[in-house]
């Protein structure tokens, strides 16, 4: 039987990528994580992300289950289950009666989308965006290098590059982005390997022109939006992986671990508040 989280409840903003190696984290912990979701969200590392709950109902990340909850008296029965509870709630109306010890934004939108201090004892927000004393009380480094997983207590993380972390040599050649705005189309799957040209997808837009998205690398898709996904112009819709490792796709990688890492330290740091449990 799975080991129920007792522990102080940490609010995590965002299900995607990152948002999920925290809340991995943090559950294995012991801390009852609730994370939060749009309704439909962009997710291109999907079988990485708790928030593939929300169009699966359930969803298991590295033997830690995420499930789609749809009150806060679901989210118990859901700790007692020791898994995760991901709640459709955007603009965060579960705050006052859920009252949580620590709030992660983990939206990774490179801006501040609304969290402010007052939203927690202990507010953490990750990577650009937001500036430690100021809108949060930590920043955690998310920029890839010596910094990464970095506590800031005073000041922001450092600025966003624009440009996609270097893997294999690799930056901007390894993301494929939307032409246009339209519907996302595809036969591949996550996991198949492509060559150079290799068709990925394509997107149509509404008059029904469409236009092939081309693989620019050799690689394995270690992400992939689900077909028939609504994106709008220079969206990302796919992450293409020039080490070739396949079984890289369905695990938590090296960045969301250490981000994930350095919030649970971050917490242990400031210790847990008393007065919300």
């Amino acid at each position: 039987m799975k080991k129920k989280l007792t522990g102080p409840i940490v609010l995590v903003r965002g299900a995607g990528e990152q948002a999920s190696g925290v809340g991995w984290a943090l559950a294995k912990a012991g801390y009852r994580v609730i994370m939060t979701e749009v309704e439909q969200p962009l997710m291109v590392r999907w079988p990485v992300c708790f928030g593939t709950a929300i169009r699966e109902e359930q969803w298991t990340v590295e033997g830690l289950t995420s499930r789609r909850a749809t009150s806060l008296e679901t989210c118990k029965k859901v700790w007692e289950k020791g898994e995760i509870p991901v709640l459709v709630d955007p603009q965060l109306k579960c705050i006052p009666s859920l009252r949580p010890a620590v709030l992660v934004d983990g939206i990774m939108a490179k801006r501040n989308s609304g969290t402010h201090l007052n939203m927690a004892p202990l507010t953490i927000g990750l990577g650009p965006g937001f500036t430690a004393g100021k809108d949060v009380h930590l920043v955690i480094e998310t920029n890839r290098g010596h910094n990464l997983g970095r506590i800031i207590e005073s000041g922001p993380a450092e600025p966003n590059t624009g440009i996609p972390g270097n893997i294999s040599g690799y930056t901007w050649e390894r993301v494929l982005y939307s032409p246009y705005s339209g519907v996302f189309r595809t036969e591949r799957k996550i996991g198949e390997i492509v060559a150079v040209g290799d068709v990925v997808g394509l997107i149509e837009d509404e008059t029904c022109h469409s236009e092939q998205v081309l693989a620019p690398i050799e690689g394995v898709l270690r992400g992939l939006l689900w077909t028939s996904t609504r994106v709008g112009r220079q969206v990302k819709i796919g992450d293409i992986d020039p080490r070739g490792k396949v079984e890289y796709c369905k695990t938590i990688s090296d960045k969301a671990r250490a981000i994930g890492a350095a919030v649970v330290l971050s917490i242990l740091e400031q210790g847990e508040n008393e007065e919300v449990n």
